[in-house]
């Protein structure tokens, strides 16, 4: 499969490592709670808005979330990592090949009309667009299209789209891929728009119209009211959702600063957080658990602290893998995370249904870090060059210790803190030697990440494996869970043994929720599926 770089970036890279914007802004309403106003709920993020245009911006989570809330995607995960309709009902394949969708029959949009197939072609032929220039959902992966995943301008039609009646639709790939990919690549990114709307639009003026600043036709709980992208988002309650209003009036998504998420859970501005779009600080976690307020909620352990060796510039395996057994990370999990998180080798968490409790994570061990150096003729003279994101409080500490642990075996490092958009360029090249950033590996698909990461060259590792390379294609040919598990068994003893990169530790990371807010529950994944179900006690 082409290599999936164009979307790496968009929305696997955790939220919760954007840049925190200032602080709390004025949004259209900044109470909780029922007021004059209704009942009005904020949730606090600490990532900023890249758009509300579903053509233009990239697929962050912010982004992906604040255009859910209009524009339902076809489907979603839930808390327990299981695929939930969205605007459809079902998707189904038989050969890996040809996808099946079929839209909710009960699905409308808020003006009445129905949401059908068609709808679902126009908007993917449109994203197609040359002119809308959508790279970010890789749909080079459906016959159609070119291999930058575009259509030719002002198509009437794409080869991989083909509606079978009102609601079914069928999409077809140009290589085998597993349902889970489909399912979590596509049909979660798709957020599918009203043709008889936005049909009005010429293939530039998607790009441009203000129409995507007030919707006025949606197929999801919430209508866009006001936004400012490094602030607030805010919406009014759309009565009239397919799958039930809303009971709760307005919905706030609140902008907010790391250091304030704190204060605005203590005094009610905030009244609920999310798993990797809100940064929560590592020393306010006990605060935080403390408030008679609100409950606090720990995740799954999904959000990994990678470290990415750049393997051109540490060629020696044995110093790669001495990197690893010099440092304590179970020391780190103890004590920088006060346990709230785990060590294992490789991508996949405990989290992960394709996870092996085998794979036995490499020990703490610096005499035998030692005894690889030695044999690999390490003269210790050299210095090697440590990226750490500055936003990551947590990690920055981590590092010093990690820092002082490789000296005690005679590796040199030295620390270089950065914002994360400087670190993003620095990985973009190879002038480094490691560095550090949490991703968040979709548990239920790590596939795309997996496959890029270590595609070679122009991969932050510059590391392949051929037996890599396979295992990577058999997951995209089966369903069987068994056999995917192992193959990504296959992959993170091939990673632990060549160690193009290493988990530091896996992040269980820390939510909160008012106790008047009901029917909501901190999670990384499925926040809003049932969001007109959330209600403020009176």
């Amino acid at each position: 499969m082409k290599r999936l770089t164009k979307r790496l970036l968009g929305f696997w890279l955790t939220a919760a490592l954007a840049v925190a914007s200032v602080g709390c802004a004025s949004s259209d309403n900044q109470g909780s709670g029922a007021d004059e106003e209704g009942k009005v709920v904020n949730v606090g993020v600490t990532d900023s808005l890249g758009g509300i245009n579903p053509f233009v911006v990239d697929q962050t989570e912010i982004n992906k979330y604040a255009m859910g809330l209009m524009f339902l995607p076809l489907m979603e995960l839930d808390k327990n990592l299981d695929f939930q309709g969205m605007l459809a009902d079902s998707v189904t394949t038989e050969d890996n090949i040809n996808f099946v969708v079929h839209i909710d029959e009960a699905a409308t949009w808020s003006d009445g009309t129905p949401v059908s197939a068609d709808d679902v072609e126009y908007t993917v032929r449109r994203l197609a667009s040359p002119i809308v220039n959508n790279t970010t959902l890789m749909l080079y992966a459906f016959e159609g299209t070119s291999e930058e995943g575009f259509v030719e301008e002002g198509a009437e039609s794409m080869a991989g789209l083909k509606v079978i009646d009102d609601k079914t639709i069928q999409f077809t790939a140009k290589y085998p891929m597993a349902l889970t990919t489909f399912e979590n690549t596509y049909a979660r990114y798709l957020h599918i728009m009203p043709k008889h709307i936005i049909e009005q639009f010429s293939e530039e003026e998607l790009l441009t119209a203000d129409w995507f600043n007030h919707p006025d036709v949606v197929s999801g709980p919430f209508i866009l009211t006001d936004y400012d992208n490094d602030h607030y988002v805010s919406y009014r309650a759309n009565t009239d959702y397919w799958k039930g209003a809303p009971k709760i009036d307005k919905l706030n998504i609140r902008i907010v600063d790391a250091s304030q998420i704190y204060a605005g859970l203590q005094s009610g501005e905030i009244d609920i957080t999310h798993h990797t779009m809100t940064a929560v600080p590592q020393e306010d976690y006990e605060s935080i658990e403390a408030l008679e307020n609100v409950e606090t909620v720990y995740g799954l352990p999904i959000t990994n602290q990678s470290v990415f060796i750049q393997t051109k510039n540490i060629p020696d395996v044995r110093v790669r893998q001495a990197l690893v057994y010099a440092i304590d990370r179970q020391q780190l999990v103890d004590q920088l995370l006060k346990g709230h998180g785990e060590v294992a080798e490789g991508f996949l968490s405990s989290a992960s249904p394709f996870f092996d409790e085998g794979v036995t994570p490499m020990e703490y061990d610096p005499e035998k870090a030692k005894a690889l150096l030695e044999e690999a003729g390490w003269d210790g003279s050299q210095t090697l060059r440590f990226y750490v994101n500055s936003g990551d409080n947590t990690f920055v500490n981590g590092a010093q210790v990690l820092v002082a642990q490789w000296a005690a075996v005679g590796i040199n490092v030295e620390v270089q803190t950065v914002d994360l958009a400087t670190l993003m360029t620095i990985a973009g090249s190879t002038d480094y030697d490691f560095f550090a950033v949490q991703y968040t590996y979709a548990p239920v698909d790590p596939y795309p990440d997996v496959q890029w990461l270590l595609s070679g060259d122009e991969s932050w590792t510059g590391y392949s494996s051929d037996e890599i390379n396979e295992a990577l294609e058999k997951t995209q040919q089966t369903s069987d869970v068994e056999e995917i598990k192992g193959l990504y068994s296959i992959i993170d003893k091939k990673v632990q043994e060549d160690v193009p990169m290493f988990s530091a530790y896996i992040l269980s990371v820390q939510g909160a929720v008012s106790k008047r807010l009901t029917g909501a529950e901190p999670s990384a994944y499925g926040f809003f599926n049932d969001v007109q179900n959330w209600d403020v006690a009176e």
